[in-house]
């Protein structure tokens, strides 16, 4: 299932507080337009671009990618970008497209 922009707009668009994979916080996603996710902490802010999280969430859908939330944070800077992996992983499990495992599995 490709990523819905217009559902990420919907469920974001006007600010929402995503729950971290683990330890129980919470991204803070400040709005949604057609280019991006913004979020931001008390000491950074960022874009997360929508090419990028669609990418992503292809690569998952093939294969390419990990459903494994850790598994995921790596492959996503190797084969769509370093931007924010963590945060995306975020959001991408609040979206549906990564396991809901706390666990972190390892590669060998």
């Amino acid at each position: 299932m490709p990523l819905n922009w217009s559902q990420v707009k919907d469920k974001y668009g006007e600010g929402f507080m995503v729950p971290t994979v683990a330890g129980g916080k919470f991204l803070k996603i400040v709005r949604v337009d057609d280019e991006a996710i913004h979020i931001e902490s008390p000491i950074w802010s960022v874009k997360l671009h929508r090419v990028n999280l669609e990418k992503g969430v292809t690569l998952i859908e093939d294969g390419t990618i990990s459903r494994d939330p850790g598994l995921f944070v790596e492959d996503y800077m190797l084969y769509v970008a370093n931007e924010r992996a963590t945060s995306v992983a975020h959001i991408l499990r609040d979206l549906g497209f990564l396991d809901r495992t706390e666990t972190f599995s390892i590669r060998c």
